[in-house]
């Protein structure tokens, strides 16, 4: 029977080793084996990187299942595959600058716009752990199973789960000002569109405190643009955790601005969690 596994791409670059450490991490968390992949052109090639990714996870973590599997493929389709049986798929990126490795930059995000399940970018500009809470970034209901999956990693953790519910500010056509205070017919629609939109967010997560009790939830809504709202929220968290929202594009399926703008700026690990 196969083990429940994290998978975590590698290629031999600094990078790749920091995104293994952190699968090892949360393989250890999430009480599953590790899976190592490298992918290549030729197998051969592949020996020596991956023998060093095991030696160093078992250094590390003696009882930690390990396996190593070389692909003759792309990093983007090998991974891709290899995240409809993971957990977790994980890779390393340093986003804009300084890119370097194959998982680097480019890859990570092309990656996001195709995994078939949970994808973990590990970037950031200070620890991730030591207490530090899980940040939720919340649209809609349709991000149901990204809530579900930051209460899981709240409880995981032991740690606090902020929830962030953001508002794009939308055009609003300009109208004479009313003698009453917030009664004019643009003021009133603004203030139940507000209301409904504070509703989204507190159904959306309802049902998972009474599931979660334990975990301890701070949640609110802002009305700026979801990405810098979530990016200024960054520099406090030890993982932001999103829907990924693909669209269709003229070469494939690509990622939302929000996604795009976590990816190159986060200060802490990104998860993409593909919305339903």
């Amino acid at each position: 029977m196969t083990l429940r596994h994290v998978a975590v791409g590698v290629d031999g670059s600094l990078v790749a080793v920091r995104a293994l450490d952190r699968a090892t991490e949360e393989a250890v968390r999430r009480g599953t084996a590790l899976r190592i992949v490298y992918a290549v052109a030729d197998r051969d090639e592949a020996g020596p990187v991956l023998a060093s990714a095991a030696s160093r996870v078992h250094e590390r973590h003696p009882g930690l299942p390990v396996e190593t599997r070389a692909v003759e493929d792309g990093a983007v389709r090998a991974l891709a595959r290899e995240s409809e049986s993971a957990v977790l798929t994980v890779v390393g990126t340093r986003g804009l600058g300084g890119v370097t490795g194959l998982l680097a930059g480019a890859v990570s995000q092309r990656l996001a716009a195709h995994t078939h399940g949970p994808l973990l970018v590990v970037r950031g500009d200070h620890p991730c752990d030591n207490g530090r809470e899980v940040l939720l970034g919340l649209e809609s209901d349709a991000d149901a199973d990204a809530a579900a999956y930051a209460f899981q990693e709240a409880e995981r953790r032991g740690t606090r789960l902020h929830v962030l519910h953001s508002r794009a500010h939308r055009h609003t056509t300009p109208e004479l000002p009313s003698l009453v205070p917030a009664t004019s017919p643009g003021q009133q629609r603004q203030a139940r569109d507000d209301r409904a939109e504070e509703a989204v967010a507190r159904f959306s997560i309802a049902r998972l405190r009474e599931a979660y009790p334990e975990v301890d939830v701070d949640s609110r809504t802002v009305r700026t643009g979801p990405g810098h709202a979530l990016l200024a929220a960054t520099r406090e968290a030890g993982v932001v955790i999103i829907g990924a929202h693909r669209r269709t594009g003229r070469v494939g399926p690509q990622l939302g601005p929000v996604a795009h703008a976590l990816l190159h700026h986060s200060h802490c690990p990104v998860v993409l969690v593909p919305a339903t």
